[in-house]
C-alpha cells in the first residue's frame, strides 16, 4: 500500500506525497539539484550530509542502482525529494531499484509532490530547514519541528562523514570513464599524494591514481605534521559537507602546509584554502547544485560546463593580495577558483572529477601533477 509523507518547510508551506525507500523522520537544509542523471552519485556525495535533496528532473530511478557508481560508503544524505519514482529501472548495470537502494540504506524519499512549487520557493526564499516525515503527518507539528531544527551554519559535519584512520587507496577510473586531459596514464606510480578527507568524492582518489600517484587518505582532522610526515609531493584538500568557517583544525593544518608542498583543493576545499589564506566565505542564499554550471576559465576564456555541489562561497571582495581570482561562476559571478601568487596552490570551488557531470575540466589533475614535478 502506498505510505504518505509529508515535507514542511521552515516558512510553513507543507507538500504531501507519497513515501519511498525508508520510513522514519528526519530534518535538514531542503536544497535541489538541477542534473538529469546521476541520481546514485548524488545519494552517496558525503557533501549532502545534513541536507534534504530535491531533483529538478521529474523522473528519477529509472536506470536503477549498481555498486560500481558509488561515490562513498554510506549514504549521508538526510532524505531524497522526487516527481515520480521510476517502479521498473532498466539497464544493463543494474542490480537494485532506487525505492530498495534507499530502503537498505534508511534513507527516506518522498514522491509525487510538485517538485517545481517547491524549487521555485526555494529559489526565491533561499534554502531552509525542513522536516521530511512518514510517521507524522499533522501539519502544525511537523512546521514546528521545521522551524526548530538547526541549519548548516556553524556546525561541523566534517566529523560525520570523514575517515577515522588513515589508509591507500588503489582503485583506479572505470574504463567506462571519458578522461580525456589524460588517455594515456604514467606507467608506475612515481608521485605521492595525501588526501586529506573531510568527506571526499572517491572518484576524485580515482583521478588521482590515474595521474600515476600513490595515494594516501587521512582523516580531515589530521595536523600538518602528520601529513608532512608522509613525506608527500602533493596534498589534495577534498570536498565536503556543510559551513568551512567551524573547521578550525582543517584551516590551521592548511596554513601549516602551504609553502611546504603543492596543494589543490577541491569545493570545501577550495573554501578551506581560501580561509587559511586570509579570505572570508558566506552562505549562498540557494547554492550551486547540478551538473550544468557554466564556469570561465580567465587563463584561457574558455568556458567550462562544470558539476557543482556547495552552498557556500569565497567572498571576492576579502581577498588577500597573495591571491589570484581563476575563474568565475557566469550566472552569478562567484568566486570559482583560486591560485596563490607566490606559492605552489590553487583550488576550484566545483567538481572537475565529474561522477556524474561534464568533464570540462579534468584537465585540472594533470595540472596538479605538473605543479608536483616542478616542485
Amino acid at each position: 500500500m502506498p505510505q504518505p509523507a509529508k515535507l514542511a518547510l521552515a516558512d510553513g508551506t507543507v507538500y504531501r506525497g507519497t513515501g519511498f525507500g525508508a520510513s522514519g523522520e528526519v530534518f535538514g537544509e531542503v536544497c535541489f539539484n538541477t542534473s538529469m542523471t546521476g541520481y546514485q552519485e548524488i545519494l552517496t556525495d558525503p557533501s549532502y550530509c545534513g541536507q534534504i535533496v530535491t531533483m529538478t528532473y521529474p523522473l528519477i530511478g529509472n536506470y536503477g542502482v549498481n555498486p560500481q557508481d558509488i561515490e562513498s560508503s554510506k549514504l549521508s544524505i538526510r532524505g531524497f525529494v522526487i516527481r515520480e519514482l521510476c517502479q521498473h529501472p532498466s539497464n544493463f548495470r543494474s542490480t537494485q531499484s532506487l525505492d530498495e537502494y534507499l530502503r537498505d540504506a534508511n534513507v527516506i524519499g518522498i514522491e509525487g509532490i510538485d517538485t517545481r512549487a517547491l524549487v521555485r520557493r526555494l529559489r526565491i526564499r533561499g534554502a531552509m530547514t525542513g522536516v521530511l516525515s512518514t510517521i507524522d503527518l499533522d501539519d502544525a507539528s511537523l512546521i514546528k519541528k521545521a522551524q526548530n531544527s538547526p541549519d548548516l551554519v556553524g556546525r561541523d559535519l566534517v566529523r560525520e562523514v570523514m575517515p577515522t584512520k588513515a589508509f591507500e587507496w588503489t582503485e583506479e577510473l572505470s574504463p567506462l570513464s571519458f578522461h580525456a586531459s589524460n588517455p594515456h596514464p604514467p606507467q608506475g606510480f612515481d608521485l605521492h599524494v595525501v588526501a586529506i578527507d573531510y568527506g571526499m568524492k572517491w572518484n576524485i582518489l580515482r583521478h588521482l591514481r590515474n595521474l600515476g600517484c600513490r595515494v594516501t587518505v587521512v582523516p580531515g582532522t589530521s595536523t600538518a605534521e602528520e601529513v608532512l610526515a608522509y613525506k608527500p609531493d602533493g596534498v589534495f584538500l577534498s570536498n565536503g559537507p556543510g559551513d568551512p568557517q567551524p573547521l578550525d583544525y582543517a584551516i590551521k593544518t592548511i596554513q601549516g602546509l602551504l609553502g611546504k608542498v603543492p596543494i589543490f583543493g577541491i569545493c570545501l576545499g577550495h573554501q578551506l584554502m581560501g580561509l587559511a589564506c586570509g579570505a572570508e566565505t558566506y552562505k549562498l542564499k540557494f547554492g550551486h547544485r547540478g551538473g550544468n554550471q557554466p564556469v570561465l576559465n580567465r587563463a584561457t576564456g574558455q568556458v567550462e560546463i562544470t558539476s557543482q555541489n556547495h552552498g557556500f562561497a569565497i567572498s571576492a571582495d576579502s581577498l588577500p593580495a597573495c591571491l589570484e581570482v581563476t575563474h568565475i561562476n557566469l550566472n552569478d559571478q562567484t568566486v570559482e577558483g583560486l591560485r596563490h601568487k607566490e606559492l605552489p596552490a590553487f583550488c576550484v570551488q566545483y567538481h572537475p572529477e565529474a561522477s556524474a557531470g561534464p568533464h570540462d575540466s579534468s584537465y585540472l589533475f594533470q595540472q596538479f601533477r605538473q605543479l608536483m614535478l616542478q616542485a
